[in-house]
């Protein structure tokens, strides 16, 4: 198994618990929806409504921080570092990867799983109302999703290795892109003059450029060959 195949493997574990757990975003907007309807139309809320709603979204929100670090999605100061070869780039998240990403999710996980031990052996439940539900379920998702987040976390070092040694980025799992609606509208549209057309579309290759972290003299990360 070469290392573009662990690579990938990883980046499918990560993609698939990240759509796993998407779904939790229609349980919630149902609930909310419900809810709603209870309280406003029916005049009778549900006490422990404001416990459940925490938890879906902060399931939501830790188990699929691995989908995003897979998917190179989560927020980054890009003023200096999409102009960088990628070398420099790669050199540059190395760094920081070992100084602040590795201990800070290893420490996540060390007290995540001390966090949910203590509520499973307490039967711990939500204090904000008289009868709230239990939390001890909830709270074992912190050391997973940590883990999960530790291992993208190691493939991400690997990818810096291999770049530092290569150039070029070793290509990762391809997923959903965001659509540029607005660009496509006025790329497309009749009534938009030609020099508005190419200002627009050249916008959007400056953004594509940077999103896939690439140079002009190097394959970009996104498109690298394995």
């Amino acid at each position: 198994m070469t290392i573009q195949n662990v690579l990938l493997t990883v980046d499918r574990i990560s993609a698939w618990s990240g759509k796993l757990f998407a779904w939790l975003i229609v349980a919630l907007a149902l609930v909310v929806g419900v809810e709603v309807f209870k309280r406003y139309i029916l005049n009778a809320p549900t006490p422990w409504i404001f416990d459940l709603n925490s938890m879906l979204y902060g399931t939501l929100f830790m188990m699929c921080g691995a989908y995003a670090l897979a998917q190179n999605a989560h927020v980054r100061g890009d003023f200096l570092y999409g102009s960088m070869r990628p070398r420099t780039q790669a050199g540059l998240d190395l760094a920081l990867y070992i100084l602040f990403f590795i201990p800070g999710i290893v420490a996540l996980v060390y007290a995540g799983y001390g966090y949910a031990e203590l509520s499973w052996r307490i039967n711990e439940h939500s204090n904000v109302t008289a009868d709230g539900p239990p939390i001890y379920h909830f709270k074992s998702f912190i050391p997973i999703a940590g883990a999960l987040v530790l291992l993208q976390g190691f493939v991400e070092i690997v990818r810096c290795v291999v770049c530092l040694r290569t150039g070029e980025w070793p290509a990762r799992l391809k997923d959903v892109e965001e659509i540029d609606v607005v660009g496509t509208q006025i790329a497309n549209s009749e009534y938009v003059d030609t020099e508005s057309r190419e200002v627009a579309s050249h916008s959007r290759d400056i953004e594509d450029a940077a999103k896939h972290r690439g140079s002009t003299e190097s394959s970009p990360r996104h498109g690298g060959k394995p």
